[in-house]
């Protein structure tokens, strides 16, 4: 199979039944995905010989794909084994992101608009990304709002969903800042365009409950869990831009970046916490024991 344009980094992609470097075209003018948007995707990563919550990556883009009306082709634990044997590819120095995808070939035989199951495709993309990890970030808040549920597919990690983030993103770096911070359709934080957020108030954490309007992270999940097994109040709750405003400190956690400390918001300035460090090395100690605890 030809290779259509050159990738950023190394990458590999694994796509009926066998591994492609480079940049492999798949999608034409007439697939689904292309034409109506039928894609769904996840992201997990291998960094220093380790790739943690692996498995529940695995598990939650099958969901996302039944959820967009697709029909998974491979179970969760083989595209985790490919994953790792996608690993072997690299040197091994530098990070991967490992993204595993659905989706549709064609509509439905009832609608064109919906996808036809039985169309299902699957590829699984690995490529050296490396890590951010702790790199302070400013935010602003976003004038863009993250959907409901009623307008927009959020039960899946979906690709329709991010040129709303990625408009955020772009507003918020005109303005001088490196991401946004958006609010659902009822004005309350919702998350940043591309990461969950949490706010420490007088030594209690708290972080947007979930509701719906945006991703609630295999990586945030994990970071409330890991809180709260070290004794500390992990709250989720309704939040407001004024709470965050108000904070002590302000971090966020996500896959691509882990945990990130925010040092601005807006005209407010913010050092970076003791939680999100906290947070940081109870992660990595837990990511590199090796233990698959319930998230």
């Amino acid at each position: 199979m030809s290779v259509n344009t050159a990738p950023r980094s190394t990458t590999w992609t694994f796509v009926d039944g066998e591994w492609i470097s480079g940049n492999p075209p798949l999608i034409g003018p007439t697939s689904h995905a292309m034409w109506l948007g039928s894609t769904v995707f996840d992201g997990a990563r291998w960094f220093d010989g380790i790739s943690p919550d692996l498995d529940l990556h695995c598990q939650r883009v099958n969901r996302s794909a039944i959820n967009m009306g697709m029909k998974p082709t491979k179970t969760p634990e083989e595209i985790e084994h490919l994953a790792l044997e996608g690993v072997k590819k690299f040197d091994g120095k530098t990070a991967i992101y490992i993204k595993p995808m659905y989706w549709a070939e064609h509509g439905s035989p009832f609608s064109v608009v919906a996808a036809d199951p039985e169309s299902t495709r699957f590829a699984l993309c690995l490529f050296e990304a490396p890590m951010h990890t702790a790199q302070p970030s400013s935010l602003t808040v976003s004038p863009f709002r993250r959907p409901n549920p009623e307008v927009a597919m959020t039960s899946a990690k979906t690709g329709s969903l991010y040129p709303n983030s990625g408009r955020a993103i772009i507003e918020a770096k005109n303005r001088g800042f490196d991401n946004a911070l958006m609010r659902d359709m009822n004005g309350n934080v919702a998350e940043t365009a591309s990461s969950n957020i949490f706010m420490v108030k007088d030594g209690v954490i708290m972080t947007p409950v979930a509701n719906g309007t945006f991703l609630s992270g295999i990586t945030r999940s994990r970071v409330i869990g890991l809180l709260r097994a070290a004794g500390h109040d992990v709250r989720e709750c309704t939040l407001t831009v004024e709470d965050f405003k108000a904070a002590d400190e302000i971090f966020t956690s996500g896959n691509y970046s882990k945990i990130v400390p925010i040092n601005r918001l807006d005209d407010q300035q913010f050092q970076e916490g003791p939680i999100a460090r906290k947070a940081l090395e109870l992660y990595m100690d837990w990511a590199k024991s090796g233990k698959k605890a319930a998230a």
